[in-house]
């Protein structure tokens, strides 16, 4: 006859007991992530999982259900005997009212800017076709253009200016003097024709400038005239873009004058 330990069987069933215990909990701390728990494993395991009142964000910015969300958020967990001050909330509201409302103007400030270059390059188009006064010394001769205008600034009266044409590697092309006696801006005109009265080939020639300035000779700023062959729209920081023929693109902006032909 033997005898029979009565804990010797139940050890298992309680070790099984344990572990269903263990598991249900680790159940309940892995769900606790997303639900809040009620210290009852059956309670929590047919609960629905909650979802959060702040949604997802997909980017650094705060937008305004975003911030909505939050303020609700801070509303249901205030301490009932210390709630948000009505001027601290309205307060808030205002902030990002505020913000909010410089974030649209810059978008509607960045829609004016893209409307004013198209309506820019619009009325810049009238010029194809004409000539601009550019900052600029070098000229362009060709079929078309047989000539080079320019237009000389003068400090001062200076009785003869002497006008310097070079080619693109710096050989002098022609010389001549214009009278500048009565200074300020002196209009000058090169017939595309070298020094021996022969027609120049097609490119891009230099007009130099130099006077005496109180007995000094100085060099003198010169500007010329070239031909506007299209326009580009360009971008909102440069604005309509003139293409100039045989010189290359220039901004509206920089053009100094505009001639008939």
């Amino acid at each position: 006859m033997s005898l029979v330990n009565a804990y010797s069987q139940s050890l298992p069933q309680q070790s099984s007991s344990a572990s269903n215990t263990s598991a249900a909990t680790k159940s309940s701390v892995q769900t606790n992530t997303t639900t809040t728990t009620t210290g009852n494993v059956f309670l929590d395991s047919i609960r629905l999982p909650e979802e959060s009142a702040i949604p997802e964000a997909n980017d650094q910015m705060l937008k305004q259900e975003d911030f909505f969300a939050l303020l609700s958020q801070q509303l249901s967990m205030q301490d009932p005997f210390e709630p948000v001050d009505n001027d601290q909330m309205i307060a808030q509201m205002a902030s990002f009212s505020t913000v909010d409302g410089i974030s649209n103007l810059n978008d509607e400030i960045l829609n004016l800017n893209t409307v004013m270059s198209s309506s820019q390059a619009l009325q810049a188009s009238s010029l194809v076709g004409r000539k601009v006064l550019i900052p600029s010394d070098t000229g362009a001769i060709s079929t078309e253009s047989p000539e080079i205008k320019a237009v000389i600034s003068t400090p001062s009266a200076i009785e003869s200016i002497t006008v310097r044409v070079e080619d693109e590697s710096g050989q002098l092309i022609k010389s001549f003097t214009v009278d500048g006696s009565e200074g300020g801006n002196v209009d000058v005109t090169w017939d595309g024709l070298d020094k021996n009265g022969e027609p120049v080939e097609a490119g891009n020639y230099a007009i130099k400038a130099s006077g005496k300035v109180d007995g000094t000779s100085e060099d003198l700023a010169v500007s010329t005239y070239a031909h506007v062959a299209s326009v580009s729209l360009g971008t909102t920081a440069t604005g309509a873009i003139l293409n100039l023929r045989g010189v290359g693109g220039i901004k509206l902006s920089d053009v100094l004058a505009v001639s008939e032909t």
